[in-house]
């Protein structure tokens, strides 16, 4: 796939985002720009780990599913799940029914409680891994960074789950700690703004 394509608009895009239609949106407006919440940060991580073997577009389709399913991705009620509640999300035909992946978002809700007693918040310890410039490579020429690298093999020294390097460095390009878009493609630009924009956590 060449790295842009002209949209709707005739402005170049990212390639991927051709793939299909409802690719545009989430391209324009979602990846690649900052999250500093909490809650979007552990849902997009989640999301990335129940995708592993799978395709972003069938994640996408179910992601109000998901959304349900887990209360939002509230991390505090989700780390009270009990296996009742796996049973009920395995019976879920909204989402994917996979019980290793349904283990692990409850098993890394409650990492994600005792990180943020230790932290302050997600998004302060996730910042705290975006990469330097020397540290980037052309877009979209990796699947995986050195900080990818060390932030998969910090998560899983504190426990956490369907957090390998490759899975971090989908999360890191959606969340805007890497600005991935390809150059030419018109949200690049935006992207970067947004960047300059946003005030890092601490």
């Amino acid at each position: 796939m060449s790295a842009t394509v002209p949209g709707p608009d005739g402005q170049p895009r990212c390639g991927w985002c051709a793939a299909a239609p409802e690719f545009l949106a989430y391209h324009d407006r979602e990846w690649g720009f900052p999250v500093g919440e909490d809650r979007r940060l552990f849902e997009k991580l989640c999301l990335e780990g129940f995708q592993s073997g799978l395709s972003w577009r069938t994640i996408l389709a179910k992601r109000e599913n998901f959304r349900a399913a887990f209360h939002a991705f509230d991390f505090e009620r989700i780390a009270a799940f009990t296996e009742a509640d796996v049973e009920r999300l395995l019976g879920d035909a909204g989402i994917v029914r996979h019980r290793g992946k349904i283990a692990a978002v409850i098993n890394n809700a409650k990492r994600l409680k005792e990180l943020v007693s230790e932290c302050g918040s997600f998004a302060a310890y996730i910042w705290g891994f975006e990469p330097g410039p020397g540290e980037l490579t052309p877009p979209q020429t990796a699947s995986t960074s050195p900080a990818s690298i060390a932030l998969s093999k910090d998560l899983k020294k504190r426990g956490w789950r369907f957090v390998g390097p490759t899975t971090v460095y989908a999360f890191m390009q959606a969340m805007g700690l890497i600005n991935d878009h390809a150059e030419g493609c018109v949200v690049r630009e935006e992207a970067a703004r947004a960047r300059q924009a946003f005030t890092v956590p601490v």
